[in-house]
């Protein structure tokens, strides 16, 4: 299946790919196997918004925001782990779509291996993607490789999506202090990959 043209990340705002990003499934071509999962969970980040990381102003952390939609932007957290996100915004804006949870579809034993845990069994196979540190992890994403790059021509792409009657919630995002009332957290209702938060 063909990944998303670049006009899409091109001709809607932030908010609107945060929303139609569910149901995409994200695809990492690495030299280990493939591994891919549906996008099931988004929160978006925009210009003006202090949780923002280009909030202040462009960075060598945040430059990748500021590049063309359809750009990765992966960066570390908390010294340890890394998130993913999908730049949205014109270039030179900086605004973007952190991925926080993923159904696995493809390449499930290899997110394993990576992830330490047994998807045999259904708490293993859950806990692969349900935050944006273990996807990250289980795909093999690497900031050094990976960030700058593009999702149309580079080793991560995004499929259109698939078919849903799954609903979607709407609803303030998770582990942050400023700009925590803001709706712009997205997840299908009732999926068990969801993060808890």
């Amino acid at each position: 299946m063909t990944s998303l043209p670049q006009h899409v990340y091109e001709t809607h705002d932030t908010l609107t790919l945060a929303r139609l990003l569910l149901g995409c499934e994200l695809v990492h071509h690495s030299p280990e196997g493939v591994t891919a999962g549906i996008i099931v969970e988004t929160e978006a980040y925009l210009w003006g918004d202090p949780a923002c990381h280009a909030y202040r102003k462009k960075t060598v952390r945040n430059a990748a925001m500021f590049g063309p939609p359809g750009t990765l932007y992966v960066y570390q957290i908390y010294g340890m782990y890394h998130c993913l996100n999908v730049v949205t915004g014109p270039e030179g804006v900086g605004e973007a779509v952190l991925i926080r949870a993923l159904e696995p579809t493809e390449g499930v034993a290899l997110m394993g291996l990576r992830r330490g845990l047994d998807p045999t069994t259904k708490p293993g196979l859950r806990g692969l993607c349900s935050g944006p540190g273990k996807l990250v992890i289980a795909l093999g994403i690497d900031r050094q490789l990976h960030n700058f790059s593009s999702l149309t021509t580079g080793p991560v792409s995004i499929r259109p999506s698939r078919p849903t009657n799954s609903d979607i919630i709407t609803t303030t995002r998770i582990g942050i202090t400023q700009g925590a009332d803001l709706p712009y957290r997205f997840y299908f209702r009732g999926n068990g990959f969801v993060s808890k938060g």
